[in-house]
């Protein structure tokens, strides 16, 4: 196999793919209590791999690699300890002579599997607060790092640090159990992991990096946990198989989204030749395994969302009063800015300009939204220009401009600033115009 790029890169690419598992994994050896011991192995394990990396040559299999050597280290760890019970709980009881044959068992393929989702739901243990099992989760499974959880959550880096070490420290002293739950237990945590595997995806969607607007590695991990616990017979719900099928609507876009220079290809003006058209049948397929149950999540009404986009065989034949429909009912189940953002747009699209404008005035604490956050900003400033009101145009689209920390988005407002006419130049009564630029990242359609 060969690898491109250099050590460093491919060590970087690696720790997103391969540290979760591993983390997963050596927690169920060590115990959760130990999970610091855990992360440390990992560390210790790729920076190993940097080293030797740099000077001989790449191993074929370079994920196995890295699985070895923490096995390896796994099995030195466990030989020092003098106690067997400061270990996992399981360890202690399957322990025989053979060390090495005992822990080998943890790395098989199945047990990886099941590994990950130990770890998924032990970080969505109900005794934690919501916000801190998002936030651990993100961190210690998927790799996160504080500036883009901070990000996910709409929060700041250090409120997350706080969240972190809280739930640490919960873990440690009331020694949570590495487990998936059952029964009701397992219903009450369904609904944080499936909300980690959404914000993982939309970060991947509209990536915080300046220079990468689609983080195409998150996007795949995201399906790849939902894939994971859509074929595990605990996790297999249909609100899990709505998440799936959404993911597969919104990465089918991808081809279409991001222009030959870099530049962001709006809705409007996508080739719809260019999305891919497995991936859509994968969110049909997902989104009908979806409806054989008799609870209607968040998920199954923004798969229908994402589902009406891609039937449309062209902007024009966009079903808006269907899509108003779903909104409606979607505002209902979660009443959060980012709906009522993407609701205002489907409105201006239907010709009410002056209703979506108000709107999204009238979102709460619209005020601390639009200091952090450009997306809103950007919507206003492309219904304020429609409206004819180019002074309040100019001014949101210019905001929106210094929030974002994307090179992508900066120089499609700037387009869009540039473009406006002077202030004395008014329009002809609006119509609704064009499609305005932003939605949100996952159930809206901007972009």
């Amino acid at each position: 196999m060969t690898h491109t790029g250099s050590p460093q890169q491919l060590v970087d690419h690696l720790f997103r793919h391969e540290a979760g598992k591993m983390i997963s994994v050596l927690t169920r050896i060590f115990g959760f209590h130990n999970l610091e011991m855990a992360e440390d192995v990992v560390q210790e394990t790729f920076l190993k791999a940097l080293q030797a990396w740099k000077f001989h040559q790449m191993p074929d299999n370079p994920s196995g690699w890295l699985m070895r050597v923490a096995r390896n280290r796994a099995i030195d760890l466990v030989r020092r300890q003098q106690k067997l019970a400061s270990l996992s709980e399981e360890l202690s009881l399957q322990w025989q002579a053979d060390t090495e044959h005992t822990i080998g068992q943890f790395f098989l393929d199945t047990e990886i599997a099941d590994s990950q989702l130990r770890m998924i739901f032990t970080c969505c243990h109900p005794a934690l607060h919501p916000e801190d099992q998002v936030a651990l989760t993100l961190k210690t499974f998927s790799g996160f790092g504080v500036q883009e959880i901070a990000r996910a959550l709409v929060s700041n880096e250090a409120t997350i640090q706080k969240r972190l070490y809280r739930a640490r420290e919960f873990i440690k002293e009331n020694e949570i159990a590495f487990e998936i739950p059952m029964g009701k237990a397992l219903q009450e945590r369904l609904e944080t992991v499936h909300m980690v595997i959404y914000l993982l995806f939309n970060e991947g969607y509209n990536s915080i990096k300046a220079d990468e607007l689609i983080r195409y590695d998150l996007c795949a991990e995201a399906m790849r946990l939902a894939k994971l616990l859509e074929e595990h017979r605990v996790g297999g719900t249909p609100s899990t198989a709505a998440l799936l099928s959404l993911m597969c609507f919104q990465a089918s876009r991808f081809d279409s989204r991001i222009g030959d220079d870099n530049s962001i290809i709006l809705l409007e003006q996508q080739d719809r030749n260019k999305w891919d058209k497995e991936l859509i049948r994968l969110g049909y397929y997902y989104l009908n395994r979806s409806s054989q149950g008799d609870h209607l999540s968040v998920y199954h009404i923004e798969s229908a969302i994402a589902a009406e986009h891609c039937l449309a065989p062209d902007f024009a034949s966009t079903n808006w009063e269907t899509l108003l429909t779903l909104y409606n009912c979607l505002l209902e189940k979660k009443p959060v800015p980012a709906v009522q953002l993407n609701r205002a747009i489907v409105l201006a699209q239907l010709k009410d300009l002056p209703a979506a404008i108000d709107i999204i005035l009238d979102i709460p604490d619209i005020e601390g939204l639009l200091q952090h956050h450009y997306i809103y900003s950007a919507v206003l400033g492309d219904l304020y220009a429609k409206a004819g009101n180019l002074g309040e145009a100019r001014k949101y689209l210019e905001l929106a401009r210094r929030l974002t920390p994307s090179t992508a988005e900066k120089r499609l407002l700037g387009e869009k600033i540039k473009a406006l006419p002077p202030d004395n130049h008014r329009p002809n009564s609006p119509d609704g115009g064009d499609f305005p630029s932003f939605g949100h990242p996952i159930s809206g359609s901007g972009s």
